[in-house]
């Protein structure tokens, strides 16, 4: 599997050198899940064994902006190296972009129209496989297609008005939570005030329950104090004959 890759993706150097044109046809000697076509974004992962290279074509026209994001998840084996050998070749051969790491970005705008050749080499751990995430597609900047101008202005219209539904009940949400806040808030500021009467209005009474037992117990003590004053008088009996004459019991 090795060889033949290495020779397919030599032989498609060659050719685009002799040739110096872009390809704009399916490549006959490329499988259908090594092609890819359109402008959407395609992800998935993919093994690469010791030493091994993939190589993957991606559609893309002229003035498209193409980006391939690469990372090496996992590598097994006894050196460990995470570093990979990418290289992006234009459909005409040349060499785009070549980076040597475990991960990066490459985003460039395609000067040609065809398929843009992207391989991805494990030449740097010899004894070990690696699972690399690949991320690639084209995009465009001012491209629009008229037929789909319509859609996109009722989406965003159907979107704007989501938003908008979201936000009116997200504030009548916050609105009746605050309501129901203030509402509690105000029962207890009524029980407070009701807490606080009522201790009120015991001190009070407990102030005159106090001031009438006080002054019932001062009367008691000074009618208790003159009746025993009137019995201790009324033990002793005076004589009123003579002048020298003691009083007796």
């Amino acid at each position: 599997m090795l060889y033949g890759t290495s020779c397919l993706f030599l032989g498609c150097l060659i050719w685009g050198s002799a040739h110096g044109v872009p390809q704009t046809n399916t490549r006959p000697d490329v499988t259908d899940q090594e092609l890819f076509w359109g402008s959407d974004q395609y992800d998935f992962a993919i093994v690469l064994p010791a030493a091994g290279l993939e190589c993957f074509w991606h559609f893309a026209h002229r003035g498209e902006k193409f980006y391939l994001n690469f990372m090496v998840q996992w590598v097994t084996g006894m050196g460990h190296g995470r570093q990979l050998s990418v290289t992006v070749n234009a459909p005409s051969g040349l060499l785009v972009s070549a980076v040597d790491d475990a991960k990066a970005q490459i985003t460039f705008e395609a000067a040609e129209t065809g398929f843009y050749q992207m391989c991805f080499s494990n030449l740097h751990n010899r004894f070990g496989t690696m699972q690399i995430f690949l991320s690639f597609g084209v995009y465009y900047d001012t491209y629009q297609d008229p037929s789909k101008s319509e859609e996109d202005e009722e989406k965003k219209k159907e979107e704007v008005s989501r938003e908008l539904n979201n936000t009116l009940s997200i504030i009548e949400a916050a609105t009746h939570k605050v309501e129901n806040h203030v509402f509690h808030m105000f029962r207890y500021y009524g029980f407070s005030r009701m807490r606080k009467s009522v201790d009120y209005f015991l001190l009070q009474s407990n102030s005159k329950y106090i001031t009438w037992w006080s002054m019932a117990l001062s009367v008691l003590i000074v009618t208790s104090g003159y009746l025993q004053l009137l019995f201790l008088k009324s033990l002793f009996v005076s004589s009123t004959g003579a002048e020298g004459e003691k009083p007796r019991c």
